[in-house]
């Protein structure tokens, strides 16, 4: 069956260029289209998408207006697009907040230049979110507005309620979920670093498990999250705001520290030496990811034998599963996110089949477990 899809755009260029680059895949049929947020919502209650691609900037009502509606009316996965600046960054992680699954640069000189390469990905991303665990079973509750704190390290309370709840979901396809086994309480140990891997749904994830730490969290942190070049400083200022530790874009030569998280930089690849300093390494094009959590964990299994503890949260394909191997083969521990709680069932599914997890934990216990893991 194919999968069917809401345009908004207001722009009349773009509402026809994504139409007719969507429609040319048999497997996805365009089922109408919208020139801002309040038509947007109109149509998803009639059409019944499976999917709707989003602009932000709108007249009458903004995309994430929109998508805040439309969450709370008629739970959708929304593929929002977004300009690769600062702003558009910002933009982005709001919408993302707001219940959007994923998001793509809405770039018109793509559009002419590369065409081929543009309806590719448009069409992976829409069949990838149309099967994502943003869909049915209550998520129409899940999405207050979030809105950063206006001064950094929040305390505990305003942390928390800054921070979006997230349903569990059961995915689109298929059989429902079965509730994953809870894994038993982790093991206390002098970790040495903490390294968190995610994709799609990751920027949500993080801010959910990161927000749980305390200010004097005693390991360093080094987090990777497939994200473009211009939105990795805006996201770690964003978790900077939200969390109590600290939180910064990784620059070469930083220095790991307890209470910190070092973010790697979009378009780049970050590695950790022995002596507990940061190597930024411009992204290889031979490599899908820009950063790569293979990379990263990679590096770490090789500079800290046994004393990682690494997690693999929510996202598309396999990056991570090569990375966790080599740490699990030092003596290093390695989570990962479990089904339900996924906005995408991919890296932690690489890991659970690969039979490299020690432990699977929804995303809720997962902050608190790396509280009581780390001493």
């Amino acid at each position: 069956m194919a999968v069917k899809v809401l345009v908004v755009d207001d722009s009349g260029f773009f509402r026809r260029r994504v139409s007719e680059i969507l429609s040319a895949d048999p497997t996805i049929q365009v089922v109408g289209t919208a020139t801002n947020g309040k038509e947007a919502i109109d149509q998803a209650l009639a059409l019944k998408p499976d999917v709707i691609t989003m602009d932000y900037e709108m007249p009458m009502m903004d995309g994430i207006t929109a998508v805040r509606h439309i969450m709370q009316r008629c739970p959708t996965p929304v593929l929002m697009f977004s300009s690769l600046t600062h702003e558009g960054a910002r933009v982005t992680l709001d919408a993302l907040d707001a219940g959007a699954v994923d998001y793509l640069p809405k770039n018109f000189e793509d559009i002419s230049r590369n065409p081929d390469k543009v309806k590719q990905l448009l069409c992976e991303k829409v069949h990838t979110i149309s099967r994502s665990n943003r869909r049915f079973g209550g998520y129409a509750s899940h999405a207050p507005a979030v809105t950063a704190p206006a001064s950094s390290h929040a305390p505990a309370s305003s942390a928390a309620s800054a921070a979006p709840t997230r349903s569990a979901l059961p995915p689109r396809s298929s059989a429902p979920v079965a509730a994953a086994a809870h894994a038993p309480a982790p093991k206390r140990k002098p970790y040495k670093l903490v390294a968190i891997g995610t994709s799609t749904g990751g920027p949500v994830a993080l801010q959910r498990v990161l927000t749980q730490l305390p200010a004097a969290f005693p390991a360093p942190i080094v987090l990777i999250q497939h994200m473009p070049a211009a939105f990795t400083k805006a996201f770690a200022e964003r978790l900077d705001k939200l969390c109590k530790i600290s939180v910064k874009e990784a620059e070469d030569g930083d220095m790991l520290r307890p209470g910190l998280a070092l973010l790697a930089p979009g378009g780049k690849q970050m590695m950790i030496d022995g002596r507990g300093a940061v190597k930024i390494l411009p992204g290889d094009e031979r490599l899908n990811y820009k950063p790569c959590v293979d990379i990263t964990f990679g590096s770490a299994a090789k500079s800290y034998g046994d004393k990682v503890l690494s997690v693999v949260l929510t996202g598309m394909g396999a990056d991570g599963r090569e990375g966790a191997r080599l740490l699990k083969q030092g003596g290093s521990t390695v989570w990962a996110q479990d089904e339900a709680s996924c906005v995408i069932y991919g890296m932690p599914m690489a890991i659970v089949k690969a039979n490299l997890a020690d432990a699977v934990y929804s995303l809720d216990e997962i902050g608190k477990h790396l509280v009581e893991a780390c001493v």
